[in-house]
């Protein structure tokens, strides 16, 4: 019985952390619905990395509001990114099953099915591994962000917070990297080319493929059609 009743106190313990978790976590939502982001988890996880070579090291990142960022990144991003940003409530399930099928035909992960808002609600709170736990509190997260914030809160966010390179994130701290210029003034062209790095920004900084130049110039053919936030 001693055991018994210790196993059912240590359950709750578990269940009420878990559950000031989720409340610390939706605090934050709430908070940043109205404020900037001054730091991310990913933004935490890359400059512990980059101290640890450079202990001086520091992270590019700069808030800029969502009227001071190309109209050109914002539809490059959606046709890049999440075709049906505008239409679904966090998920993609339509999405998310293509991405299975092609991963289950390749035999290996080729495909991702998630949204800005899945995106987003990881760079924010979670990193960058892969398992069934932190796939739940990502979808949990997700509701929370779809639920408090506006389509166009959240683009803002997440192109604010986005990795654009070992060190540089957002789009302001993306463009001046890449072409030394304001996130406001972005050409097609230009905003192609960095919605295209954004699944691998450090790997594709300093190295562009031919495979990635083609499929920046599909995106730049399609992303006028792209519905994004007014």
């Amino acid at each position: 019985m001693l055991i018994v009743r210790l196993l059912k106190r240590l359950i709750l313990i578990a269940f009420l952390l878990l559950l000031a978790y989720q409340v610390w976590i939706f605090a934050w939502v709430l908070w940043w619905k109205y404020n900037p982001p001054h730091e991310t988890h990913f933004m935490e996880i890359r400059l512990d990395e980059l101290q640890e070579k450079n202990p001086q090291a520091k992270l590019q990142y700069q808030w800029v509001p969502y009227e001071r960022i190309s109209m050109s990144l914002k539809r490059a991003v959606v046709a890049s990114e999440d075709d049906k940003f505008m239409d679904h409530y966090g998920f993609d399930w339509s999405g998310i099953e293509y991405a299975l099928k092609k991963n289950q035909r390749k035999g290996k992960k080729v495909a991702g099915g998630s949204t800005i808002t899945q995106q987003l609600a990881k760079n924010l709170f979670l990193s960058p591994s892969r398992s069934y736990a932190r796939k739940l509190q990502e979808a949990v997260i997700t509701v929370m962000l779809e639920s408090l914030w506006s389509k166009h809160r959240i683009l803002e966010v997440y192109l604010n917070v986005v990795e654009w390179g070992n060190g540089v994130f957002g789009a302001e701290a993306g463009a001046r990297r890449q072409f030394g210029q304001s996130a406001a003034y972005l050409s097609d062209s230009q905003a192609a080319h960095l919605a295209v790095m954004l699944p691998s920004p450090r790997r594709f900084e300093k190295r562009f493929p031919v495979y990635v130049s083609e499929h920046a110039q599909s995106v730049q053919e399609r992303m006028h059609y792209s519905s994004v936030p007014k």
